[in-house]
């Protein structure tokens, strides 16, 4: 009996693993990090949490939002070129016809939409083709001196809940709550900080950002009974604010990007939570009766008659206020709130579909969706990953703000880059002073095109960490991680990251003492992109010389448009944005001017005309006596001058009480959107 209980004792203790770079996360990021890794001659190993690889792009999110794709390279592009090879093969093509498909394209390189399954396998296959093993379902044991061994402040080992132990020379956090990193003791920043942090325009509270698509555009009340504030308030909904640009510790909110089929053969019902409650859904059956009736999601086609269905409207998919302990929860913390998102949206789809005080109209578009029995064949078919759009942040040795994101000011040592808009979704609800709901903290701002960012990003201060390299959690404010947070992004960065560890491995050096022209020069030889010039950069009009008031498009708010371009004149500013042509996506510009006094204005708005522009472009003017529509052709040269062309004139209150929002709805062509001015009536 002794020798057994001796046998067990000794089969109980976990000799530890070694590699040259050890990796948390198997993400998108720590596949990059490990193929890049064992490119450079190095051993690695990747640890990951769940029994998936490839985190959001293997969990649903299908739909890649890339900004411009010229900024992505490396091995995140070589992801993308096989995806296009997969959907090559005809016979892939089971649910559906792959000339029917929009958005593959023959002679494409690479294609940037796809199925979940298909997505980590051949992940799978890039890891494999590395020879670099994944060890699934194993947590780094957060107890305090548990999972992290140190010598001084350098990370020698780090410990799983299991007991295994891997040593290693570098590490990476690759997860998208950067554990490894907060365990090690690096400084972080959770929620918003203030704009006067780092001279930002965008960040903190954003009561006046949210224009867009993603509010209440009919009046709601938020109590518990109906106009009666002394019944108290709603599930969710806050009674005040902090002031508009205020740091706070609320998060964007996180949902599951949902793999629906419209296939009958390969789709099944959205499934009714057991601990349904219908009470969460009150204000969405408010929003119906007050005549809201718009769809409150976005499926994007995938091939095989699949979505990436996210976020979209008042009230929909986003949990606002159900993620803000998240960051820094426990384990167990942290499946009550995964548990409490999976019941709230489950529950909201089996609603939408099902309830009576949802109108008919819009339960006939749910009829036709369900979830799909293909994917995600171990939960149940919903998504393993959790949109985690934000968490903790990393405080390194340079913090990427707003300003690097417009390219306001140099930023140092580029290892990749960024494009998409600076993209925040809400946070919570609140009470405006008239006293009904709305959302706050939508924040969609175009940077202008693509931007560097730093390695000097990816690590933390030496005296903190000087063998710890974090490409996912990366040293940036709030609103400007709402850039780099895409996939493709992360991807490159962990290619990165991989590099120098690689080379501060070999020269014996802390992580933050690589030498960046040694650095640099590899990245370039493995097809990385470091810099992309934008063409005739500031060639254009200057909006300060033209007469009136103009809101030119850095200064405009936006769903969608997230293509830069000044390859046709004339245009104001540095560049125009555009749609990409796909009027499937339905995209907003919203232009709002700060008007010196009440008075008419004529409107008008810049654009380059092209054959290949839309027709009947959509603008709705949103003026002190009312709304106006306007179809704008684009193919047509302004009529006024300096490329302008006349809206029409209105009437407008002092300050910024009117807008004008450009659409991409129904387009039968690319939609341009650049400046809009306003000019006092003579």
């Amino acid at each position: 009996m002794r020798f057994f209980l001796y046998a067990l004792l000794f089969l109980s203790v976990q000799t530890a693993s070694a590699a040259d770079i050890v990796i948390y996360g198997g993400t998108a990021s720590g596949v990059a990090a490990a193929i890049q890794a064992s490119r450079m001659g190095k051993s690695a190993i990747v640890i990951e949490p769940s029994q998936h690889l490839g985190g959001l792009t293997s969990g649903g999110l299908g739909w890649t939002d890339a900004g411009s794709k010229a900024a992505v390279g490396g091995i995140s592009l070589e992801f993308y070129q096989r995806v296009k090879k997969y959907y090559d093969d005809p016979k892939v093509w089971v649910h559906g016809k792959q000339e029917d498909y929009k958005f593959y394209r023959k002679d494409d390189a690479a294609m940037w939409t796809f199925e979940p399954k298909v997505a980590e396998q051949i992940l799978r296959d890039m890891l494999k083709d590395a020879k670099v093993e994944c060890v699934y379902g194993e947590r780094l044991d957060r107890a305090p001196g548990k999972g992290v061994k140190q010598d001084g402040k350098a990370i020698t080992s780090i410990t799983l809940e299991s007991g295994k132990t891997y040593e290693g020379k570098v590490f990476i956090d690759a997860t998208y709550e950067g554990d490894l990193m907060a365990a090690a003791g690096v400084a972080y920043h959770t929620g918003r900080e203030p704009n006067s942090k780092y001279g930002e325009t965008l960040n903190g509270v954003a009561r006046k950002w949210n224009t867009g698509g993603h509010k209440f555009i009919k009046n709601v009340s938020p109590f518990v009974k109906d106009g009666d504030p002394s019944s108290g308030l709603l599930p969710g909904i806050e009674k005040e604010l902090p002031a508009d640009g205020e740091g706070d510790h609320r998060l964007q909110a996180y949902c599951y990007r949902m793999c629906m089929s419209n296939v009958d053969k390969n789709r099944i019902s959205f499934p009714k939570p057991a601990n349904y409650d219908e009470k969460r859904y009150e204000l969405l059956f408010r929003n119906f009766e007050a005549g809201d009736l718009r769809i409150p999601m976005k499926p994007d086609m995938m091939p095989n008659g699949k979505t990436d269905t996210n976020n979209n409207h008042a009230f929909s998919t986003d949990y606002l206020g159900g993620n803000t302990k998240f960051p820094d929860a426990s384990y167990v913390e942290r499946e009550k709130i995964l548990a409490d998102h999976r019941d709230y949206q489950q529950g909201l789809m089996w609603t939408l579909q099902n309830h009576e005080r949802v109108p008919k109209s819009v339960r006939d578009v749910y009829a036709k969706w369900g979830l799909t029995l293909d994917e995600f064949t171990d939960s149940g078919n919903w998504g393993h990953q959790i949109y985690v759009r934000e968490a903790r942040r990393m405080i390194g040795e340079y913090v990427h703000s707003e300003q690097d994101c417009r390219r306001k000011r140099v930023t140092p040592e580029s290892v990749g880059m960024g494009s998409y808009n600076m993209d925040s979704h809400n946070t919570t609800r609140y009470v405006t002073d008239k006293g009904f709901v709305q959302n706050e903290g939508d924040v969609q701002v175009s940077p202008g095109g693509p931007y560097m960012i730093s390695y000097k990003s990816l690590v933390p201060k030496e005296a903190e960490c000087p063998n710890l390299i974090v490409p996912v959690c990366v040293s940036s404010s709030h609103i400007a991680y709402g850039s780099i947070r895409m996939e493709p992004v992360f991807m490159v960065l962990g290619q990165s990251a991989a590099t120098a560890a690689a080379f501060a491995i070999d020269d014996k050096i802390p992580v933050q003492k690589v030498e960046y022209a040694k650095l640099s020069k590899k990245l370039l030889e493995d097809k990385q992109v470091l810099e992309l010039s934008v063409p005739n950069r500031g060639t254009g009009l200057d909006p300060k010389k033209l007469s009136g008031i103009v809101v030119d498009d850095d200064d405009a708010e936006f769903k969608g448009f997230g293509h830069s371009s000044s390859a046709n004149g004339p245009f104001v500013g540095i560049g125009y944005h555009h749609d990409g042509a796909e009027s499937q996506k339905e995209q907003f510009a919203i232009y709002t001017p700060k008007l010196p006094a009440a008075g008419t204005y004529e409107v008008r708005m810049s654009y380059s005309p092209n054959p290949n522009r839309a027709t009947n472009v959509e603008v709705t003017i949103v003026h002190s006596e009312g709304t106006k529509v306007v179809k704008v052709n684009q193919r047509k040269k302004p009529d006024g001058e300096n490329g302008f062309a006349s809206l029409g004139s209105f009437k407008f209150a002092e300050g910024k009480s009117g807008t004008v929002t450009i659409s991409n709805k129904n387009a039968d062509g690319y939609v341009v959107v650049d400046a809009v001015q306003f000019l006092p009536a003579k």
